[in-house]
């Protein structure tokens, strides 16, 4: 796995922890909203779409 999708993983899940603590999303639909979302993070840092003053 590239390191790019590894932080994207990384972020992913923390999105959907959060989630899951201020009941956005339950655990039941876990899955589906993952995938969405790791999808949606692995899109815009692939996009350069990275915090400003990144540096990379």
């Amino acid at each position: 796995m590239e390191k790019l999708e590894k932080q994207a993983l990384q972020v992913a899940k923390e999105v959907v922890i959060k989630f899951i603590e201020v009941g956005r999303i339950s655990p039941a639909n876990f899955g589906e909203t993952f995938q969405t979302i790791y999808q949606d993070v692995l899109r815009a840092v692939s996009q350069g779409g990275g915090l400003p003053g990144d540096g990379e």
